[in-house]
């Protein structure tokens, strides 16, 4: 067989190419999971067998009246001792009818995501009460400047998804002008998709008008709704929240989307067994469903099903452990079988800085979630210290971090083109190596991720280089950021008419 020769393009243009930003993104956000999966389906039948019963024999308690009246309307059935137990039947159809997929809208339309099915996107949450001071190194607490920062940081990273608050403003404390200016540290700072927390049900008239104001009049919101809530209606053990509920209410009444979340801690308020865990965090987040489905059948809402894991020596939150790996990315697996939007946490280091710690557990527990197949994976981006913690940092690192999670999913792409069989018998027969030739070089834009915080300098290089360390990388990358990146996607009338209607601090 004749095999020609390849022709050689110059060094200079080799290096040029290799400095040059891809092309083609190897790794962009929406990959494909669902390949690990830590249950089997009779496992999975299993847990999901004992969920139902919870809800048909135990049922929920501490149930609002007026929730309490829509539910045995759709079929719900009172107790002797006032808890309200949920035929089978009910249950598998609010699964049925629940929204399947749907769009977390940008302000930028190009920024949108559809969540549902297999697309895996890494976001924030958390509701840290601390920060990680960005210049003394030591921790502190939050403040709404903190806020607006990590709202512009984030605004510049590729894989946060979408923003959800990560802190608690700590000196505001009126909680009605919190609620508002933390949808407007939103609403100023990003236009990507937005979450944030409402406080009472009072407060989420006056958000709706504020995000009407952004969006272009009255009732425009609600036709392209760009921030969602964070609720947790289900309070573990089986009971309901009565100001949850009503925040729930009132969100379905704006056309507001939800992420209803079940948050237990085994050991504390679920069994410590895993499987038996699984059940009752199941069934409880089920419970939300069918709230949902008694008040507004197929309503949006993110089955948010968040397994948290304490040590049982101590008490303490285990955000970083296998046993948070696991049950996550089960519980991904669970929401997947069932097809309803998931939504899981990962990334919740226990560690206080970045350190080996750090970047183990949050390794470790965001690879699994995302290869289980969570659809939004909460708490991934800058969080530390159990969720007390949140770190400019730390964005940073969780960013280049999610990029390689993304490449993993990716996987490999088996073709004729791949597979090179032309390619590998001209290096053979010719140079003797695969460096500058064309399909090396189309897979270096292709399928190549090229790290800027991770070093892969040789030692004498690195040490060259001021020999720094990856935090010391990234604090001065989010320095620049902080420096630099000063948005402001209001307009000044929309910011006008928003100040004269609230106290914006």
């Amino acid at each position: 067989m004749a095999v020609s020769k390849p022709k050689r393009g110059g060094r200079k243009g080799r290096l040029a190419l290799r400095a040059a930003k891809p092309v083609v993104d190897p790794c962009p956000p929406g990959q494909r999971g669902g390949t690990y999966k830590p249950l089997t389906e009779p496992e999975i039948e299993a847990i999901f067998d004992t969920a139902l019963r919870l809800l048909e024999e135990l049922g929920m308690g501490e149930v609002p009246d007026r929730l309490a009246k829509d539910l045995i309307s759709v079929g719900a059935l009172n107790r002797d001792d006032g808890r309200v137990r949920f035929p089978r039947s009910l249950v598998k159809s609010a699964i049925e009818k629940a929204c399947k997929s749907f769009t977390l809208h940008g302000r930028d339309p190009k920024r949108s995501i559809t969540v549902g099915g297999d697309k895996v996107y890494f976001g924030t949450g958390g509701a840290a009460v601390q920060t990680l001071d960005i210049d003394t190194g030591r921790y502190r607490h939050s403040t709404l400047t903190d806020l607006h920062d990590f709202a512009r940081v984030q605004d510049t990273l590729a894989n946060v998804a979408w923003f959800t608050r990560c802190c608690i403003a700590t000196d505001v404390p009126d909680m009605y002008d919190l609620d508002v200016n933390t949808a407007y540290a939103l609403l100023k700072n990003t236009s990507k998709p937005t979450a944030t927390a409402i406080s009472v049900a009072e407060n989420v008239a006056p958000i709706v008008k504020m995000l009407d104001i952004a969006a272009g009049g009255k009732g425009e919101y609600a036709k392209r709704p760009f921030m969602k809530v964070h609720i947790s209606p289900v309070i573990s053990p089986m009971r309901y929240g009565e100001d949850a509920v009503d925040v729930v209410y009132e969100c379905i009444r704006y056309g507001m989307p939800m992420s209803c979340i079940t948050a237990a801690q085994s050991g504390a308020t679920a069994p410590a067994p895993m499987a038996g865990f699984l059940a009752q965090s199941l069934a409880e987040t089920l419970a939300s469903l069918v709230m949902v489905h008694a008040i507004s059948p197929g309503f949006p809402m993110i089955f948010s099903n968040w397994p948290l894991v304490i040590d049982l020596r101590t008490g303490a939150f285990s955000g970083g452990s296998g046993e948070t790996a696991v049950l996550n990315a089960a519980s991904a697996q669970i929401s997947n079988w069932l097809g309803l939007p998931s939504g899981v946490a990962s990334s919740m280091s226990d560690a206080k800085v970045p350190d080996a710690q750090y970047g183990m557990e949050k390794g470790l527990t965001s690879l699994a979630a995302a290869l289980a197949g969570g659809n939004l994976i909460y708490e991934s981006s800058g969080m530390t210290a159990s969720l007390l913690g949140a770190s400019f940092e730390a964005f940073v690192l969780d960013d280049e971090m999610h990029s390689n999670t993304y490449r993993a999913l990716r996987g490999v792409e088996v073709n004729e083109e791949t597979l090179g069989f032309e390619s590998i018998c001209d290096s053979v027969l010719g140079e003797g190596h695969f460096l500058g030739g064309p399909q090396t070089l189309a897979a270096m834009e292709r399928d190549f991720f090229y790290p800027e915080i991770a070093d892969r300098n040789d030692p004498k290089s690195w040490e060259d280089a001021g020999g720094l360390d990856a935090w010391s990388r990234a604090k001065i990358k989010a320095r620049a950021i902080l420096n630099d990146h000063n948005p402001s996607y209001l307009t000044d009338e929309q910011d006008q008419e928003i100040r004269r209607n609230f106290n914006i601090l």
